[in-house]
């Protein structure tokens, strides 16, 4: 029995490696399966074909319910069944050609002014009060000193004709900073506005997403001390859309 080697082609580092190997393998695979909870099961834009979610093991992970809080029920994902497409568009004939919406393109839903149907309640903080609220409504919150305040300032759009006026700030009480200015419409009507679409001068307020008459006609909130998820989406999805279609001119490419 002297000299017996049980294991004399194996050495720790070998040991070492496979066993690294193995678990690198099976974390790739769990990733993998992890991040198809959203945006899967694949589809064919084109004839309607969709991927099923009993493809396998290594494809989908078995359905998990997230508890959402403040008692708003849970959430299974993936979820079953799928969007319907959109039927806003020119007929397409092949699949990935980019759509092309017919009629309003930034009210369209599709492209750059697509928006998910969110749920119809404000986001909230950790004190399940509504996240971003106007500033009339937050007596700490203030613009800082050597700041501009653009509360009273035109707003102009692309075309450097008056749209409205600013008429309060709309600030994210998690974050502490402005998400949306109120504007007033010069024809009547309030609306709310992007930060980020929005160039404040100590003149005026220029948004150069979108025109004068197209910020007229942006999407209207149904509160006016808070705005819901789904308009949130909408709203972003309007002014962000008019990068590309808010004028002929930049739907075509520079070169």
């Amino acid at each position: 029995m002297a000299n017996v080697i049980i294991v004399g082609g194996l050495d720790v580092a070998e040991l070492c490696f496979y066993a690294f190997f193995l678990f690198f393998i099976g974390l790739v695979i769990y990733l993998r399966r992890e991040d198809r909870r959203e945006g899967y099961p694949l589809e064919d834009d084109m004839t309607g074909w969709s991927e099923s979610l009993d493809a396998g093991i290594l494809q989908f992970a078995p359905p998990k319910a997230f508890v959402l809080p403040f008692d708003r029920g849970t959430v299974m994902t993936p979820t079953i069944g799928k969007e319907p497409m959109p039927q806003n568009v020119t007929p397409r004939v092949h699949t990935g050609t980019p759509f092309e919406p017919l009629g309003n393109p930034l009210t369209s839903g599709v492209g750059p002014a697509s928006w998910a149907p969110r749920q119809e309640r404000p986001d909230v903080d950790q004190f399940n009060r509504p996240r971003i609220v106007p500033a009339r409504l937050n007596d700490h919150l203030f613009v800082a000193a050597g700041d501009t305040d653009p509360r009273g300032l035109p707003v102009v759009g692309l075309d450097d004709v008056i749209a409205g006026t600013v008429k309060d700030l709309w600030v994210d009480r998690s974050e502490n900073l402005v998400r949306y200015l109120e504007v007033e419409l010069t024809g009547g009507g309030v609306i709310v506005v992007p930060m980020p679409v929005c160039e404040v001068s100590r003149r005026r307020v220029l948004v150069d997403a979108v025109t004068a008459a197209q910020i007229a006609e942006a999407p209207v909130i149904g509160a006016p001390d808070q705005i819901t998820l789904r308009e949130e989406d909408q709203v972003q999805a309007y002014f962000g859309a008019g990068y590309l279609w808010a004028t002929p001119s930049r739907r075509e490419p520079l070169l």
